[in-house]
């Protein structure tokens, strides 16, 4: 039996196939794969496949893990996402960067993002880079002092109805969702062929990425309240 904090469950989604993937998080190792690939040339997912395969596939899995699935990594590339730039400047600050700061600016980003969007749900929030004082930075030099500095920010979003398509689709075998993620951002990630996705998956899902924003969904008594929502700097 396999306890469900030792073993991972990624479910690839597009429009040309549907991927399946249960992998031990030790070592990776391959617990179960399935995948169906259609033929037919749709514009849409197709979540009637979906649902067949989820049907074909969960209580298969869940015997041979002897144990529920009881949460899922979604993965999906469709044109659906949603890329939105937003750039935050600081200037006269003339003080030595922190990450309070930089949290805040984030979190202004955030909240303007979220008057724009309509209907829709923050899937990544990604740092593309930092200005300071006119030098351009891929990481966040902390305590450094500067008088000027701005942050370009990526937020990647989702339509609400999408996702709860998702997680209707799921409920049906008593299954939440733990996370979804863009199939094109991993595939950043992934440009060497011998680069499992699914790994790189688990990788990012684990902050991989150090200039991604990670989303804290539930909030710990001990956090302070940037970072209940934030965790960028663990």
């Amino acid at each position: 039996m396999e306890n469900d904090i030792n073993f991972e469950v990624f479910l690839f989604f597009s429009q040309k196939k549907i991927t399946l993937s249960v992998n031990r998080k030790t070592d990776f190792k391959l617990i179960f794969r399935d995948e169906i690939v259609f033929d037919d040339n749709v514009t849409h997912l197709n979540f009637d496949k979906l649902n067949f395969f989820l049907n074909e596939n969960v209580f298969k899995v869940e015997k041979i893990l002897g144990n529920f699935i009881e949460k899922i990594n979604i993965i999906l590339e469709t044109r659906d996402f949603l890329d939105l730039q937003i750039s935050m400047k600081k200037h006269d600050y003339n003080e030595i960067i922190n990450s309070s700061i930089i949290l805040y600016l984030i979190k202004s980003a955030k909240s303007q993002c979220e008057k724009t969007i309509q209907n829709m749900r923050i899937i990544h929030i990604l740092i593309d880079s930092y200005l300071i004082d006119d030098v351009h930075f891929k990481e966040l030099p902390l305590n450094q002092k500067c008088k000027n500095f701005s942050l370009d920010i990526s937020f990647i979003c989702l339509p609400d109805e999408l996702i709860n398509k998702i997680e209707k689709s799921l409920k049906k075998f008593q299954i939440s969702v733990n996370r979804i993620l863009s199939a094109s951002y991993i595939y950043k990630f992934t440009k060497d062929g011998d680069i499992n996705f699914f790994k790189m998956t688990s990788e990012i899902i684990d902050g991989h990425n150090k200039n991604e924003v990670k989303i804290i969904n539930k909030i710990s008594k001990n956090k302070g309240f940037f970072e209940k929502f934030f965790d960028l700097f663990n």
